[in-house]
């Protein structure tokens, strides 16, 4: 303290302007230091999975606190979203959540936890919330148009940031298609003669126009948001579970609501669909027979084998070519994909068959077009199975009858 008192002015200036310079070297030093160990931290891969994992196992302890449902098995496994997104029995206890009345509010628990997961931007808890996307959507769209009073406030929040993401994503560019020109040869066709005219433009369709920023879920605006949705549900379509694609294939069908004949206009003299088996009687005209007790009997089997409903569920709705177009897609995905299960493909053969008979009395010509031509791909399909299947039975029974010949009797050699 006496040296301070004593010191002048002008030394103690000299030695503050001989000491800052270190010091502020010495703080940009370690400033450089921790931004360089931050960014070396962002790089690692190592971080990023932990970060990852240490996200979703966050997200499985909330979701486990609001089911009440132990999950302690998922938050264990190396990769928790993953599990997550594989698991049948959370899916049903979030589908019975879900599926209450009460539910879709803007306070209930289940929608701020599927928005808040979705905002994590960690790709695999996004696709556990594209997962839940059918149900969430399905429930909306019947519960909006059946009864209007309820909030469904948390619903249209999760919808709300699927569809600001992907408008995001767009950057205010349309979603084109290329058109061929069929007057042009193709890569697989050499014309003997060619055409001397101007080589043709290839032309581009239109498939989505440019997205607007929405800060809300109007009713002009509804079909396009829902549609926009079930778009990016599509993109990630080949990482979903099948309980996931049915929910689609079954509200799709409640959504078409038209059971009529038109539904088995394309289908065989024997083939059953929905429990009903169409007849040929002697004058060419076919009586739609009802069978006693093989309906019940179907959805049991279907109920004891996959553990899923195959009926339809939601309300009749109405369906703008900008909710069909996504719908349609989805479902020609769950008709011809080869590694899908059986119950999928019926049940998106029972869904596209409605909403032919919906297009058909709605007189709409491009949802005509589409329906009609994915039933005349699923009847291809199931004829190639059902010939394949006939071709294997034939082989084993000509196995089975050719006879075989006599062998000669072994000879065994004794040494006396």
């Amino acid at each position: 303290m006496d040296i301070q008192r004593n010191a002048s002015p002008s030394s103690s200036s000299s030695s503050a302007s001989s000491v800052a310079p270190n010091s502020l070297t010495a703080v940009a030093t370690a400033a450089a230091a921790v931004a360089t160990a931050a960014t070396g931290a962002t790089d690692d891969p190592m971080h990023s999975w932990w970060e990852s994992i240490s996200k979703a196992r966050a997200r499985i302890e909330s979701l486990s606190s609001i089911l009440s449902l132990p999950l302690s098995s998922l938050t264990d496994s190396d990769r928790p979203a993953l599990s997550l997104l594989s698991s049948s029995p959370v899916y049903s206890a979030l589908s019975a959540a879900l599926s209450d009345p009460l539910s879709g509010s803007g306070s209930d628990p289940l929608c701020h936890w599927l928005y808040d997961t979705f905002l994590s931007s960690d790709p695999d808890l996004r696709l556990v919330v594209f997962s839940f996307l059918p149900l969430l959507a399905g429930l909306y769209l019947s519960r909006i148009h059946s009864d209007p009073s309820p909030s469904l406030a948390g619903f249209e929040a999760v919808l709300l940031a699927i569809y600001s993401s992907e408008c995001k994503a767009r950057a205010g560019k349309p979603s084109l298609v290329a058109i061929p020109d069929l007057s042009q040869p193709s890569l697989y066709h050499t014309p003997r003669t060619r055409s001397p005219g101007p080589p043709s433009r290839a032309s581009a369709g239109v498939l989505w126009p440019p997205l607007e920023p929405q800060v809300a879920v109007k009713s002009t605006k509804r079909a396009a948001i829902v549609g926009i949705a079930l778009d990016c549900y599509y993109k990630q379509i080949s990482q979903m579970p099948s309980w996931s694609k049915l929910e689609l294939c079954r509200f799709a069908a409640a959504w078409a609501g038209q059971d009529c004949s038109c539904r088995r206009e394309f289908d065989g003299d024997e083939e059953k669909v929905d429990g009903f088996m169409a007849l040929e009687d002697g004058n060419g005209s076919e009586d739609e027979i009802e069978i006693d007790g093989v309906v019940e009997v179907v959805r049991n089997l279907a109920i004891e084998e996959y553990g899923v409903n195959l009926e339809p569920k939601g309300a009749r709705i109405p369906l703008p070519w900008e909710l069909l177009q996504p719908v349609l897609r989805i479902l020609g995905h769950c008709l011809l994909a080869p590694l899908n299960a059986e119950e999928v493909k019926h049940a998106a053969s029972v869904a596209v068959r409605s909403l032919y008979a919906r297009a058909s009395h709605d007189l709409v010509p491009q949802a005509i077009l589409a329906t009609r031509s994915l039933i005349q791909l699923d009847k291809r399909a199931r004829e190639a199975v059902k010939a394949v299947a006939a071709a294997k039975a034939a082989n084993a029974s000509s196995n089975a009858n050719t006879p075989s010949k006599a062998k000669k009797p072994e000879i065994l050699l004794v040494s006396k």
